[in-house]
């Protein structure tokens, strides 16, 4: 963020979108607050003037489900590099999930993290504790203690596997009012498996993860979240089964949403190549999962596109996909990976693209923000004419494995203001300042 930067600006000329209408409007935001909304607005003086003529205007997005390595592995990720990968993405809200050293398990763990995030974060960032004690799955943490503390319990990596204590996590955490996002894998079904069990990994020779190990347990626990009243996220999900299952508990009442991820909304396993970019858990799946999620976007089962966004060494990825550490980056390409594949196909409008990246997060995770008079200037301008070519090198993250290497993505935000301040500006689009 430049030192420079102001939180004091105007925005010239937006398109402001809704399901019934796009407009123009301008947009005056003082001391980091939006204070009007407007045609024909003017600059008071010492506001930073901002043309945006044929740019899109949201309020900024929000993932609910990222990897920011520290406190641990530094090598692979920042609060600072994260952030900053963020606002390139569009983002102004993340949730970091635990899986670091130390695990979020503890008031002092997270406090950690929390001194790492005031240093060096450019947005907002929101730290999950873990269900259990170093994510073993054997004791559980102090949910009421630490409810406070952070957005949501998760053990994201693994699947708590006993079923009593998944079951006394959801009493709680319902008791502390807080709310479960779940890393769902049967670990019994795993048998060795790294790639989908389709055409692809018969055909090479690999060690399939089957369907059954993501659907059995969220089958398991939405009957739990029935029976307890718990708030329940199931994380990233890839199955047809999954989206059956979710569909259903929500037509019954019970307090289930979900996510899933761009790369398993744009490819299936017959797209997989022998690289480590590929690989991610759950892995990418058929055809026939992939319609379904696409399905499931377009009847509102799932609520959430969440990039997973989990940056690994150059080493770690580099090994195929066999012996490569499972996980991709997606912050920077994540909205032009779905507009590409969900607004140009017609399946969503921009303005539900905008509820299932943004909208949808904030007001399950309780993370507040609106695009409306009065509400903190958290603010991103998108071009939905560009195209351009996916080039890791450029990244702001310090990983560089996604599945979009080289591909021609259509749509990409140029500007992120957090507090109205501009955290993110594309290089294309110096223009726009005065």
């Amino acid at each position: 963020m430049s030192d420079q930067s102001t939180n004091n600006i105007l925005l010239k000329g937006c398109i402001l979108t809704s399901d019934s209408e796009s407009r123009q409007c301008d947009i005056l935001v003082r001391n980091g607050i939006i204070a009007e909304i407007g045609e024909s607005l003017t600059s008071p003086d010492n506001f930073e003037v901002f043309h945006a003529d044929g740019l899109t205007v949201s309020y900024g997005l929000a993932d609910p489900h990222v990897h920011f390595r520290v406190p641990g592995n530094p090598e692979k990720e920042t609060i600072k590099t994260g952030s900053e990968a963020a606002a390139a993405g569009g983002y102004t809200a993340v949730c970091t999930m635990p899986n670091l050293i130390p695990a979020p398990d503890s008031e002092e763990h997270i406090e950690l993290q929390k001194n790492l995030i005031r240093k060096d974060a450019i947005i907002d960032v929101f730290p999950f504790a873990t269900i259990t004690k170093e994510r073993k799955g054997r004791e559980l943490v102090d949910f009421a203690a630490l409810a406070p503390l952070i957005v949501g319990f998760s053990d994201d990596g693994n699947g708590v596997q006993d079923d009593g204590l998944m079951k006394e996590a959801m009493t709680r955490i319902a008791e502390a009012d807080s709310i479960l996002s779940a890393h769902c894998e049967v670990n019994e079904l795993l048998r060795g498996g790294y790639i989908h069990d389709g055409e692809y990994c018969r055909l090479h020779g690999h060690k399939g993860i089957c369907s059954e190990s993501e659907w059995r347990q969220i089958e398991r626990d939405v009957r739990m979240a029935a029976d307890t009243g718990c708030r329940y996220h199931v994380c990233h999900i890839s199955t047809k089964e999954s989206v059956e299952i979710i569909r259903d508990a929500r037509k019954d009442g019970v307090r289930v949403s979900c996510e899933t991820g761009p790369h398993y909304l744009t490819f299936a396993d017959k797209d997989l190549q022998e690289d480590g970019r590929f690989k991610m858990n759950p892995p990418i799946r058929s055809t026939r999962d992939r319609e379904a999620l696409l399905g499931g976007i377009e009847d509102g089962t799932i609520e959430v596109i969440a990039t997973d966004h989990a940056p690994h060494t150059s080493d770690e990825k580099s090994r195929g996909l066999e012996k490569s550490f499972m996980g991709v980056v997606g912050l920077e390409t994540a909205f032009g990976a779905c507009y590409t594949a969900l607004c140009l196909t017609g399946i969503v409008s921009i303005d539900k693209l905008f509820s299932l990246m943004g909208r949808n997060a904030r007001r399950i995770f309780r993370l507040g923000g609106e695009l409306r008079v009065g509400e903190l200037a958290d603010l991103t301008l998108f071009d939905t004419e560009s195209i351009w070519t996916v080039r890791p090198e450029l990244f702001r993250t310090k990983g560089r494995a996604t599945p979009y290497q080289g591909m021609k993505l259509t749509g990409r935000p140029v500007a992120t203001f957090f507090r109205g301040r501009n955290v993110y500006m594309d290089k294309g689009k110096n223009n726009m300042t005065e």
